[in-house]
Formats: structure tokens, C-alpha cells, sequence
């Protein structure tokens, strides 16, 4: 007889996303003449910058080519971006990574998932809240979770980020073996000081722990004193795994690419208390289930840092924290607290009322969609998300709507 992961009963009825598409899909059907303005999924709409367009259009060639032509590429991308990737990302940032230590992917989203196949199933999970849910419900489909009380899984070491904390959780109080931190955060937008990232590689480094840093973000971070990377701090390569992405750098979303950090100085121990390499157990892992990105995908990436790609792409993310300071500087006029908006694409803004209900709010008055805090964990009750990713016409519009519906 067949049987299930029975783990999966553990999730919550649905994705947070899918429930938020579920609502507006049906607000749009009762109501084709009220067209709604998506503030809400953190997904990009302007096109790519114009050299990595040219860049896809010219890898598209070689492959009409038989000279030029490419078939299975290796599993950890083409050497042409990783090398880029270290040079530009790490080395000018004072950061030691070498090119094999980069492996390119298709989607950040699929890393942060996929990485934690590599450790046992009983390691103690520390993840902040609110958080991006896909950290939560990987964990609870391996089984490293208890059930869903109270709307938190038993197992987990819960990680509060609230008004009072600036929403950058503090250290636990107890020890923990696998640490998931987002900076600049999703949803929050909070960004992390060198300080603050120094005291968590200390903790990991005390407990043997490893951090899993999600930095999709970090090529909005404007401040010169915010770490970009957390191998920025010293120490970091002995505990530390990072996570980025082309999507939001340069509107890769639609064409997937994104690359994940692992040291080769990165240590996990089996239950006799040997140290094993986790880049060993990474690239097995990699080249079992993966095949690569795309080479026109790929070479379409590496474009963005040649000095044209880099004033393009930095265009490109100036255009959305452009708006995101004009919605933090709205919903700061109409007496909401907010954070995010200037280091980050996303304004994180604390309603004081029932988070889906302020969805609703402004779904059904204003014909704009956010993402309801409550979705992202116990602590993002009261506060929603709105997105700085669409066009200024839309954004100046949804304002305009929120103005006039919360009047």
C-alpha cells in the first residue's frame, strides 16, 4: 500500500499567496469594471534591462549554431558567471569567495527550500517571525515540526521581530542548529547592522550551528554601513550559507536565476561528532537533482556586470525605491507607522487592526492589493506588506485609492 508524507497534513490549508490570489480572483470576477492594482506579490513588472536582453538574444544565436551550440552545461553553472559572480559580488566587497563555491541556480525560492535536505531531521530550527514561508513549511514537510498550534509549529525556536525590536530578532536564549535570516528582510524590510550580524555568526559559532542567509534583496540596500553580505563579517565562511538572486536585481523572475554560497570551510557533523565538508554534501546533492540553468539564461546574468549592465540594473532598482518612498511617505501621512521603503522594496506597515480585514479593506474600497501580515507568522498580525514592484502610474493611482478609501 502506498502511503503519503503524512508530514504535509502538518501545513496550513493552503499557500499564503494562493489564499491571496483565491480572494482577488474572486473580487475580479464579481466586479470586471473595477480593475485592481497589485501591491500585494512581491514579483517585478518592468522588462529586463536592455543588455541582458542583447545577451539573451545573441546565446539564443550560438545556439543555432553547430560551432557554438551547448547542450547539458555543468550542474553548477557556467564557470563565465560564476567567476563574475565571485569578482564582482564578493572580492570587491572584501569578501573570500572563490567561483566553485558559487552555485547557480534556478530560483532562490528553490535553494532556501532545497538546502536543508542535507541535515538530519531532528537539528533544533531557529526562524524568524514573521518570515517567508516557504523557510516554516520545508521544515514541516521533512518533519522537523511538531503540529501547528496556536498558528506555530512545536519544534521550532520562534525568532520575534516586532515594533520593539525593530523587527531584527535578538539571539535566543537557547541553543539551535540551523538559523534562517532574510536581510533586507521579507516582509519587514528590516535590514541587519554589521554589529548585529557579528553577534549571530559569535552564536553560531558557539552552538556549531549554520545560518542560512536569504540576501535576495541586498542590492537595495542604499546605507554604506549595512552589510550586503554576511561574509562581510569575519568568521562568517566557517557558519554561513548565502542565498541571492537575479530576480529582483534585474527583473529575472520570469526567466529564473539565482546562485547559492557554500564554503568549503562550512562544517556539519554526523552523529559521531565528525566534521564533514557541507560543499561535498551540496554538490552531491546539486548534481542529482539538478541540471542547470539555461546558457542563454545564464550568459543573460553574467551581462549585468559589465558597466553598462550595472547602470542599467542599479536604473532599474533606483525606479522601485522610488516608489517605495513615495508609499512609505503616503502611509506615514495617513498616520500609520512603517518601516522598509529605503533599504528594501517593501514597506512594511503597522495597520493596529486584524491584518486580512485591512486586506480586505483596501481590496474592496480601493481596488488595491496587499499582503496581509498574519500571513507571514504570529508576530506580522496587525501590519501588512505593500510592494514598491509596479509601474509609477500604478502606484501613484493605488495611493490616491487608499487616500480616498481610508478617509
Amino acid at each position: 500500500m502506498i502511503r503519503l508524507n503524512e508530514n504535509y497534513s502538518k501545513l496550513k490549508a493552503s499557500y499564503l499567496f494562493a489564499d491571496i490570489a483565491k480572494r482577488v480572483n474572486a473580487y475580479v470576477a464579481a466586479h470586471p469594471d473595477k480593475p485592481v492594482i497589485r501591491l500585494g506579490i512581491g514579483d517585478v513588472t518592468e522588462p529586463l534591462p536592455p543588455v541582458c536582453v542583447e545577451a539573451l538574444h545573441a546565446a539564443t544565436d550560438e545556439m543555432a549554431n553547430r560551432a557554438t551550440f551547448k547542450g547539458y552545461g555543468p550542474e553548477q553553472g557556467y564557470a563565465f558567471l560564476r567567476e563574475a559572480i565571485a569578482q564582482h559580488d564578493y572580492a570587491a566587497r572584501g569578501c573570500e569567495i572563490s567561483a566553485d563555491e558559487i552555485f547557480i541556480s534556478d530560483g532562490s525560492k528553490c535553494d532556501c527550500g532545497n538546502i536543508q535536505e542535507i541535515f538530519a531531521t531532528d537539528v533544533r530550527l531557529a526562524i524568524p517571525d514573521p518570515v517567508y514561508p516557504v523557510y516554516v513549511d520545508t521544515n514541516v514537510m521533512a518533519g522537523r515540526t511538531g503540529a501547528n498550534v496556536d498558528g506555530r509549529y512545536q519544534g521550532i525556536t520562534y525568532l520575534d521581530c516586532t515594533p520593539a525590536n525593530g523587527y531584527v530578532p535578538a539571539i535566543p536564549g537557547v541553543a539551535t542548529d540551523l538559523i534562517y535570516l532574510c536581510f533586507p528582510n521579507n516582509p519587514t524590510g528590516a535590514v541587519a547592522t554589521r554589529e548585529q550580524l557579528a553577534a549571530w555568526v559569535a552564536y553560531a559559532k558557539a552552538n556549531k550551528a549554520i545560518i542560512l542567509f536569504d540576501s535576495a534583496y541586498e542590492a537595495y540596500i542604499r546605507d554604506p554601513q549595512i552589510p550586503r553580505s554576511i561574509f562581510e563579517i569575519p568568521g562568517a565562511r566557517e557558519v554561513a550559507i548565502e542565498f541571492r538572486s537575479f530576480s529582483k536585481t534585474a527583473g529575472f523572475t520570469g526567466t529564473r536565476c539565482a546562485y547559492t554560497v557554500v564554503p568549503k570551510s562550512l562544517m556539519a557533523y554526523d552523529a559521531a561528532g565528525a566534521a564533514h565538508p557541507v560543499h561535498a554534501l551540496w554538490n552531491r546533492r546539486h548534481t542529482t537533482k539538478f541540471n542547470g540553468v539555461a546558457y542563454p539564461i545564464q550568459k543573460a546574468a553574467a551581462a549585468i556586470y559589465t558597466p553598462a549592465g550595472k547602470q542599467q540594473t542599479g536604473d532599474l532598482i533606483n525606479f522601485y525605491l522610488a516608489n517605495a518612498k513615495l508609499i512609505r511617505e503616503a502611509m506615514t501621512k495617513l498616520g500609520f507607522t512603517c518601516i522598509g521603503g529605503d533599504n528594501a522594496p517593501y514597506i512594511w506597515v503597522n495597520t493596529g487592526r486584524d491584518s486580512w480585514e485591512f486586506f480586505d479593506l483596501l481590496l474592496n474600497k480601493a481596488q488595491v492589493v496587499c499582503t496581509p501580515g498574519a500571513g507571514f507568522g504570529k508576530c506580522g498580525e496587525g501590519h501588512v506588506r505593500i510592494s514598491a514592484f509596479n509601474s509609477r502610474a500604478n502606484v501613484e493611482t493605488a495611493l490616491a485609492r487608499i487616500a480616498a478609501a481610508l478617509k
